[in-house]
């Protein structure tokens, strides 16, 4: 699915989109989510931290709090984090900046399925609530692939639905109803807040992302559930 449904290609549609919310994306999205996002981004920490990793690419960076926190927290890290939207890397400069980053952290427009970076040059890839977004996501995983390290790891924070059918109800009751109301209303694109908890529902469910993930040439891959499954850290290994 795509954002707007017009004749532009997916990816374009998704650029266009975050070029539009980029203002508003860190306050809506803490505010939106209780800032139980924070949570999330520290559990993926923990787990990239164990794998020591001296060079991280970090693909769909967006505003670059995952960027961010992994360079706060993992010694000696370099990140090259990427994204499509221009106004959403330049929210993630500022923010670099401030808090004295811009050493360790390069941030560069890219593109997920096309990725300018060497074969086997990373020790680890993540990803955070943006493989949904991939234009191709099969490609856009083959991509992560071939630029980790044998031995190395993606790790990949994503949303998912509930299983528990009522807890999903009174969850997808507010991604569906309530979320788009809010957001539509402090970003002004109504659109996009629409977009953003619909492509959820239209994501793989875990077994099948992680089917693709080995398809995509990782191995020993597993999910580990998030707030009742709500989101979901996806690890794989090359």
């Amino acid at each position: 699915m795509k954002p707007y449904n017009t004749d532009q290609t997916k990816k374009e549609e998704v650029r266009e989109m975050f070029d539009h919310i980029a203002p508003k994306y860190d306050l809506l999205n803490h505010t939106l989510s209780m800032s139980i996002d924070r949570l999330w981004r520290r559990h993926v920490v923990k787990t990239v931290r164990r794998a020591k990793p001296r060079r991280i690419l970090d693909v769909a960076t967006g505003t670059g709090d995952l960027a961010i926190a992994m360079a706060r927290r993992i010694k000696d890290v370099q990140i090259l984090a990427v994204d499509l939207s221009e106004r959403m890397l330049d929210v993630a400069r500022r923010k670099v900046e401030a808090r004295g980053l811009d050493g360790r952290i390069v941030l560069d427009r890219g593109d997920a399925e096309h990725l300018d970076v060497a074969t086997a040059s990373v020790d680890v890839a993540t990803v955070a609530f943006g493989v949904r977004n991939f234009g191709d996501l099969d490609l856009g995983l083959r991509e992560l692939a071939r630029v980790i390290k044998p031995g190395g790891k993606v790790v990949i924070l994503e949303f998912s639905r509930p299983a528990n059918p009522l807890f999903r109800a009174v969850y997808e009751f507010y991604s569906y109803r309530i979320l788009p109301r809010i957001g539509g209303l402090v970003s002004r694109d109504r659109k996009a807040y629409e977009y953003l908890p619909a492509s959820v529902g239209e994501f793989p469910l875990p077994a099948e992302f992680l089917r693709r993930l080995e398809a995509a040439g990782f191995k020993n891959c597993r999910a580990r559930s998030q707030s009742c499954g709500i989101a979901q850290i996806y690890i794989g290994e090359r």
